[in-house]
């Protein structure tokens, strides 16, 4: 049932349960809204002087108790995990029937799930902030067991910043991170060497003829020393616990209060490597060289400090609101997974999850409850990884999977049929006077100013004329060059003969179009019909490209 390299528009509750089986998944890292009463706006790339139409509610990260979290709520009490059910209404209680209850409601049910496609030897990492993350903790310790809980990351995305007048700047999120069972797969991470650190910890040499000494603070400060030394830092060598065969005295020197923390054999052959340091006085202690040229880097630890949050102007940008950078998905998913392993995101947003698990050779599922956010994650999968093999589920494929959309939500429907053409929706898509735009393209056919066509979506049961008026009235008021009627009812032939009439746009190195084109939902999912019109950049204008990745299956540098 699972099928890998698959993304799914719906509600991420029904596709778990619909379509991944138990056990199959290796990790899942989910980012879902945070519950901050906020709405999040994706940035479209416009030319100069049209930012403010580039602009999309994502999201809205708010939760109401209502119908569906009562519903919800009655699920979470006859499930089987009845640790679940007293802690669930154990927060009802305290919560009573608030926006927050709502929220962990929602994430409850859909962790149940999670746990469910988990394999035992995998992992699950669940972004968050503040907001919810303490709440969010009890909620995993109650699904996977507070034995299972593994570290409690915190990512410092970026630096203090003019919030502090009244507490701390926010500058930091939380990455918890669980286990299905002790059995779990974990790669050890590491990031090298800092100036500083080297500088810090490994100031001694071991010089050719196997003496040592301390480094001179100038050799430190430059970080030149004699040909042929190596240098290195020193370890303690007392173990964690007392134990009778690491009770012994060697060369005369007596064991720490616990016992060494090597057993004699295995002191002997390290002695004979030369990686023991002895001590000048015989009540000192021996310790252990750690020589630079010999090690991997540093552990990386639960605190991360060395990936920053994009910026407005990096290149990986692609103004998703929420968007993570690669390096700390990459991170995440060469930690707790293998090549090949198959990694879900159920939150998948703009996709980075998936990119990074396709980076390093990771099969993945993402879910996404908005056709935009799949539409988004299509376009960035195909320019990232051409020719790549994969499948959408969810989103229409004839017409009446279309109408059925249209009917269940309007302006999902507008942002979907706008995504078939190549558009951006306008304004948001908001709800309310829209000037009859539902939908912008930005073409460049010269080397002058980028140009604009006027989509105009329409998803009930008829068409009109006057429908097709409005758009041509509002094509010339807004001085586009094209203008696109796309309809999920077929068109009367006098809209035909008023579409024809309106004459073509003539690009000055490529032709003549029509410049008022009707174009039937039912004919574009067939790939029937297609808009008509030159475009040099490739839709570069309108949307943020990712980049064409090379083939690699390993972790790449960090930001």
């Amino acid at each position: 049932m699972t099928q890998p390299n698959t993304l799914y528009f719906g509600d991420n509750l029904d596709i778990l349960r619909a379509h991944v089986a138990a056990e199959t998944v290796d990790l899942i890292y989910l980012d879902p809204p945070f519950n901050s009463k906020r709405d999040y706006n994706l940035l479209f790339k416009t030319p100069k002087g049209h930012e403010s139409d580039a602009q999309i509610t994502a999201f809205e990260d708010s939760w109401r108790w209502g119908e569906q979290a009562e519903r919800e709520y009655a699920e979470l009490l006859h499930q089987p995990n009845t640790d679940v059910a007293a802690m669930i209404e154990s927060l009802r209680r305290f919560l009573r029937e608030s926006d927050m209850l709502a929220y962990l409601v929602m994430m409850a049910n859909r962790l149940l799930e999670l746990h469910r496609v988990l394999k035992p030897t995998g992992s699950l990492y669940l972004h968050c902030d503040p907001t919810a993350s303490h709440y969010l903790k009890i909620v995993l310790d109650a699904i996977f067991g507070a034995t299972n809980f593994r570290s409690h990351i915190t990512w410092k995305r970026s630096d203090t910043h003019n919030d502090a007048t009244t507490r701390f700047s926010a500058i930091s999120d939380h990455i918890l991170f669980y286990t299905k069972t002790s059995a779990e797969s974990f790669n050890v991470q590491r990031t090298p060497h800092t100036d500083k650190h080297v500088a810090n910890w490994f100031v001694n040499l071991q010089l050719p003829d196997g003496s040592t000494r301390r480094m001179t603070k100038e050799e430190i400060a430059t970080g030149q020393v004699p040909a042929g030394a190596r240098r290195f830092s020193i370890s303690d060598m007392s173990s964690p616990n007392p134990r009778p065969n690491l009770m012994y005295e060697y060369k005369g020197y007596p064991c720490p209060s616990k016992g060494w923390r090597y057993l004699k054999s295995r002191m002997e052959q390290l002695d004979a490597e030369g990686r023991l340091l002895f001590p000048s006085k015989p009540n000192g202690r021996i310790v252990l060289k750690k020589f630079l040229d010999e090690q991997e880097g540093i552990v990386v630890g639960d605190i991360w400090t060395d990936i920053s949050q994009l910026r407005a102007q990096d290149a990986e940008r692609l103004g998703y609101p929420t968007q993570k950078p690669l390096a700390l998905l990459e991170r995440i998913i060469a930690a707790s997974s293998n090549p090949g392993d198959l990694v879900l995101d159920p939150f998948c947003g703009c996709g980075t999850a998936i990119h990074a698990a396709q980076n390093l050779g990771r099969a993945w599922i993402g879910i996404d409850i908005t056709p935009l956010a799949i539409g988004l994650i299509e376009q960035r999968i195909r320019k990232a990884f051409p020719g790549l093999a994969f499948t959408v589920e969810g989103t229409p494929k004839d017409l009446d999977g279309a109408r059925e959309l249209a009917n269940r939500d309007k302006y999902q429907f507008q942002f979907w049929a706008c995504a078939l053409v190549g558009a951006q929706p306008y304004r948001g898509g908001k709800k309310g006077a829209d000037g009859g735009v539902d939908g912008i393209i930005y073409f460049q056919d010269d080397k002058t100013a980028a140009k604009k066509i006027i989509v105009s979506v329409k998803g009930g049961e008829s068409v009109t004329l006057t429908m097709l008026k409005d758009l041509i009235a509002t094509v010339e008021h807004e001085r586009a060059q094209l203008g696109f009627f796309v309809t999920l009812a077929s068109p009367t032939k006098p809209m035909l003969a008023q579409a024809a009439s309106a004459g073509f746009y003539e690009s000055p190195n490529h032709g003549a179009f029509p410049k008022i084109q009707i174009l039937t939902i039912e004919g574009l999912v067939a790939g029937n019909e297609a808009p008509r019109y030159p475009d040099l950049a490739r839709g570069a204008i309108s949307f943020r490209q990712a980049k064409t990745e090379k083939k690699r299956g390993k972790q790449g540098k960090l930001l």
